[in-house]
């Protein structure tokens, strides 16, 4: 019995010494990753990021925020502009504007980060604040959605038999024909732009993000529901996905002005192009996988050398913002489609006009071409198809009663799928323009109309 005394004694003493020496060593250190950079990515970056930043205060990475003129002084904090910002009782210059002020105990980490030498704990100091923050969780998916969701994003199975369209925080698979949801697959960023299966339909990439916050290039098991790989992160939205012909490479653009370029097997980025001033709306491979062509905000579309990741050409001719870009079947003409309500057809050498589409009755939002034969759609409520030949209207496809933002193309059922900013999905037979069904995508949403299908 004196023994166990004695011993229990020891290891109490032992537990209250390791107790002591941690006080006496003080808390850790702040991490600039794991907690203030959470704290301006969730309430600074979206007016404070890479593009068109408020006050010419750039903060989407580490360096931007070190590279400005007393924001922050290493060890000072009552000398930083940035804590000044934070604290300050005048409401017009307090930061984040327009919004409540950071809690006491986030401009506590804050003002203890830049006492403690502002030091960086990652391995860039260029890196997007969304690429060094440790990745949580993304919320659920509502059980019932309480309204229809705008439609941004879908892709048809190669096979044809489901259809993959971006839901809030999940993508949801459905049958074309009868519009009964199949699944749905968590683990998503809030929105999804952009979807593309790869050759065997075994995988599904996504192009996600919150707007001003954060974006993601990610990977899916579509036939098991499950997250498969994170490609990448970045400070804004990412847009549009595209696999290479061979389907061993992985395109993706974003708001952050740049088109990334992955190995799909080991998941390692291999190129970053920035040669765009805003946002990169949507890409698409040539047919031989040598080169990309881009459709941005800035105004412009561009061709690119995928090996070199330098531009070879680029046309200026819409004048506006532009949404989608294709090549054609063989890959001498490259499509563009934008806000001047025109798809515009140019060399990808040297970026002369060749012809274009009009008859729009609203921007274009997506161009994409299948053989002989383009489709397109737009806000003026319709989608169209045309010949890349004379560039022809082959038919137009009615019934949307709101802006068509997507649409996608099936050569195994010849079949197109169209969505809306009012959530509704319609699919569609290419031999005659027929409508084979219409629903809302939209899980539980409790006005939904029946799906209509093809007897």
């Amino acid at each position: 019995m004196r023994r166990i005394i004695v011993s229990t004694f020891c290891i109490l003493s032992l537990s209250l010494g390791a107790i002591a020496a941690a006080q006496e060593q003080g808390p850790a250190p702040v991490s600039f990753s794991k907690d203030v950079a959470p704290i301006f990515l969730k309430n600074c970056q979206a007016c404070h990021g890479q593009n068109d930043p408020k006050g010419d205060f750039q903060l989407f990475n580490y360096a931007a925020l070190m590279k400005a003129e007393g924001a922050v002084t290493p060890g000072k904090p009552d000398d930083s502009e940035l804590l000044r910002l934070l604290l300050s009782e005048e409401k017009e210059e307090r930061m984040p504007k327009e919004a409540d002020p950071l809690p006491a105990d986030k401009v506590a980490l804050v003002k203890r980060w830049i006492a403690e030498g502002a030091k960086f704990d990652g391995s860039d100091p260029a890196a997007a604040l969304a690429s060094i923050v440790p990745k949580e969780p993304h919320p659920a998916a509502p059980a019932a959605y309480p309204a229809p969701l705008p439609l941004t994003a879908l892709a048809f199975r190669p096979d044809g038999q489901e259809l993959a369209i971006g839901g809030y925080n999940e993508i949801t698979i459905w049958n074309p024909l009868t519009g009964a949801l199949l699944r749905r697959i968590g683990e998503v960023d809030q929105r999804t732009y952009g979807l593309a299966y790869n050759n065997d339909g075994t995988l599904l990439a996504a192009a996600s993000g919150t707007p001003g916050v954060s974006g993601e290039v990610a990977l899916f098991d579509p036939n098991q529901g499950k997250l498969v790989k994170v490609l990448g992160g970045m400070s804004d939205v990412a847009f549009d996905v595209a696999f290479n012909p061979a389907g061993n490479k992985l395109a993706a653009c974003a708001a952050d002005r740049s088109i990334r370029i992955w190995d799909v097997a080991s998941g390692v980025q291999e190129r970053i192009i920035e040669d765009h001033a805003d946002w990169v709306m949507d890409i698409a491979w040539s047919p031989d996988g040598a080169k990309l062509a881009s459709a941005s905000r800035d105004k412009t579309s561009k061709v690119f050398d995928v090996a070199k990741g330098e531009s070879l050409a680029t046309f200026p001719g819409h004048g506006d913002a532009v949404y989608g870009v294709s090549f054609n079947a063989d890959g001498t003409q490259v499509l563009t489609g934008g806000a001047n309500r025109k798809i515009h057809v140019w060399k990808p050498d040297d970026g002369n006009k060749i012809g274009e589409i009009g008859g729009f009755g609203g921007e274009v939002y997506k161009v994409l071409v299948a053989k002989d034969m383009v489709y397109s759609c737009s806000a003026d409520k319709t989608a169209r198809q045309h010949k890349t030949a004379d560039r022809g209207q082959v038919r137009a496809f009615n019934g949307h009663t709101d802006w068509v933002f997507n649409l996608a193309y099936n050569e195994a059922t010849q079949r197109l799928a169209t969505c809306s900013f009012d959530g509704e999905v319609r699919v569609w037979n290419l031999a005659d323009g027929a409508q084979l069904a219409a629903f809302k995508a939209s899980p539980g949403y409790p006005s939904a109309p029946a799906a209509t299908a093809a007897k």
